[in-house]
């Protein structure tokens, strides 16, 4: 088994690891009034993001090319750092964090963490990660197939989350007039 084999079935255990949290997630909001959204993509983004693991696997498998230490120690260093990055992601969040798109009606958004500088920062890492895991080991197939197909997935899955979002908002707080004698 080569090291990169070893860091695809590292990423896929991973992914299990935020199943297993997403499904205690989805049961917290659910107890809350979670409502959910955008259940007819998740399909797709489950199938596109298994394919990428495979893809990595099947690719380096039928078209095997030299590891290019230039190109795969900085795609590894981005793999890491888009993996910190979901982490940090999935931490700030807490028991709100999800793979689908479940929102509790009434709380506030969350704008600590990576949230204080991007709005859907969980999504730059899977940007990142698609282009820089395959890109460890050259599989360049994989890297534009999965990112290609990603865009208009992408998309859909924004659209779909500031939509839930923008529903589930808490109201806007009555304004205050200003203490004339403070």
């Amino acid at each position: 088994m080569t090291g990169y084999t070893v860091l695809i079935l590292l990423v896929a255990a991973e992914r299990v690891a935020e199943l297993l949290v997403a499904r205690r997630n989805a049961s917290w909001s659910r107890a809350r009034g979670g409502v959910a959204y955008g259940d007819g993509h998740y399909p797709a983004m489950v199938a596109l993001h298994t394919g990428l693991l495979a893809g990595c696997l099947i690719e380096t498998q039928l078209a095997p090319r030299p590891f290019l230490p230039l190109l795969g120690w900085p795609m590894l260093a981005l793999t890491f750092g888009a993996q910190a990055l979901r982490w940090w992601c999935i931490s700030t969040l807490g028991p709100r964090w999800n793979t689908r798109v479940i929102v509790v009606p009434g709380l506030p958004l969350v704008d600590g963490g990576p949230y204080r500088l991007l709005r859907h920062p969980n999504y730059l890492a899977v940007v990142v990660e698609g282009l820089a895991l395959p890109l460890v080991h050259g599989a360049w197939l994989t890297a534009t197939a999965f990112t290609l197909l990603n865009l208009p997935l992408l998309s859909v899955r924004l659209r779909c989350e500031n939509t839930a979002l923008a529903r589930s908002a808490p109201p806007p707080a009555a304004a205050v007039p200003p203490c004339s004698t403070c």
